[in-house]
């Protein structure tokens, strides 16, 4: 049966007694939510499902990671944010797989039918073909990737200074990042700035300024979107930093305690994974040809062969225009979702479907304090221009009021003071090793006090 439409949700002076015109969007990040919002007020309702209850702001989610920000500043509640909206209606759940010849999803165990869907569920970590790596080097996607991230990485440097055995307190304090991309570069500089900035003086075995940041990427650059001397100047800020960059390195393994690239083994208990991006297995259901990476191969307008009742938007979809594909970056799933909307507004009143257009609105990366690069077509920041210009974009781009003050004023204290004020760690990571803890030996302080009494 067809829900029944909520006052309010019929425009236009549509007939009550007509059957609603159903739209099933899953995925409530960038593409899914901007796809909601362009269908307020249109004569459909609205059904955004989603596994987790908030939407995400994804392009500071490493300072979530890093102890930068805490996790309800880069997060809003999807039933917030679309309470005003009365044919919307989110539900929590988990899309366990599409059914295209019914025109249902199954939601946990359960069939919910559409008229339209809208399938933008986005992308996870790609570990070509090392899912076993998963584990030792945790990627980041999710509140709950970066939250393990941060009790990692803060739980490395008391581990350190508990340890008596200088070769595990060497490996705790080596910090591999896998990927060359604006998520490794940025999480590999803002380590290095916590390192030697963020615990300076407060521990009393260990100086974590010692602490070895390595960024690998396998390309021969960091940040290959970027021209090449952007590139360059940010390789040379990671190197300011005291970030140790090796381009041209793959990893061929990683297990507990030891990352094996380019011909060398590196200690370390610390890696995180930006490397590479899987698109949803989602896409697999709807029985359409996809990309080596799994993305669905979608039509100008962003529908699928043969369905032109089913979009695909986001980091799902794979779109080419011009003979380049569409990147995978916030601002261009939101252009996707902003396009859907239109698209169902426009066959809802009989106008054909235009295709979809995308507009390049440059790309950003920070390397550090006082350090990003930006690029405009031929428009190019690096610096600390660049860096006011990255830290306007994202205050403006933030969801909430709220949000914006808060992440502000906890930027201008971290600049001001270089302390970082989401340092808890919530979920202690362990040994990862197998092996059992040591016996923690007494400081150098501790000893003198006792030899003293």
């Amino acid at each position: 049966m067809r829900q029944q439409t909520p006052r309010g949700a019929m425009a236009g002076g549509a007939d009550p007694a007509a059957p609603i015109h159903h739209v099933v969007i899953v995925g409530g990040g960038f593409a899914g939510l901007w796809a909601a919002r362009g269908l307020r007020d249109a004569p459909v309702q609205v059904t955004l499902v989603d596994r987790r209850n908030h939407h995400l702001f994804q392009p500071l989610l490493y300072q979530v990671a890093t102890a930068g920000l805490a996790a309800p500043s880069v997060a809003a509640p999807l039933r917030y944010i679309l309470r005003r909206q009365a044919n919307a209606t989110m539900l929590l759940g988990e899309v366990e797989r599409i059914d295209v010849a019914r025109r249902e999803v199954r939601v946990d165990g359960r069939p919910l039918p559409y008229d339209q869907l809208v399938l933008a569920a986005g992308a996870t970590h790609s570990y070509f073909g090392h899912d076993d790596w998963r584990e030792v080097a945790p990627g980041l996607k999710t509140l709950d990737d970066a939250l393990r991230i941060r009790a990692r990485v803060l739980s490395a440097f008391e581990r350190a200074e508990a340890s008596r055995d200088p070769a595990l307190r060497d490996a705790l304090l080596n910090f591999v990042v896998v990927g060359g991309g604006p998520t490794g570069v940025e999480l590999a500089g803002t380590l290095a700035e916590i390192a030697r900035h963020t615990l300076r003086g407060e521990f009393r075995r260990i100086d974590p300024a010692r602490a070895c940041v390595l960024l690998l990427e396998a390309g021969p650059r960091v940040l290959p979107a970027f021209s090449p001397e952007q590139s360059e100047r940010a390789r040379q800020a990671l190197l300011q930093l005291g970030v140790t960059v090796c381009t041209g390195t793959a990893v061929t393994r990683v297990a507990p305690g030891v990352v094996e690239a380019g011909g060398r083994s590196i200690p370390s208990r610390t890696v995180l994974w930006a490397a590479g991006v899987a698109a949803s297995p989602l896409g697999a259901d709807l029985g359409v040809p996809l990309d080596r990476a799994g993305r669905v191969l979608v039509g100008p307008d962003l529908t699928i062969p043969g369905h032109p009742e089913i979009f695909v938007a986001g980091d799902l979809a794979a779109s080419v225009q011009d003979g380049r594909a569409v990147p995978g970056v916030a601002p261009a799933a939101k252009q996707m979702g902003r396009h859907v909307a239109r698209a169902i507004r426009a066959r809802r009143a009989g106008r054909a479907v235009p295709p979809f257009r995308y507009r390049d609105q440059g790309a950003l990366a920070t390397i550090g304090r006082r350090s990003a690069v930006v690029e405009f077509g031929r428009w190019k920041l690096w610096g600390w221009p660049a860096w006011w210009f990255w830290l306007a974009a994202h205050i403006v781009f933030l969801i909430g009021f709220r949000n914006r003050l808060v992440v502000l004023i906890d930027w201008a204290w971290s600049y001001w003071t270089y302390q970082r004020s989401a340092r808890i760690i919530v979920a202690a990571e362990g040994t990862d090793d197998g092996s059992q803890p040591e016996a923690i030996a007494p400081s150098a302080a501790i000893r003198a006090t006792s030899a003293s009494e």
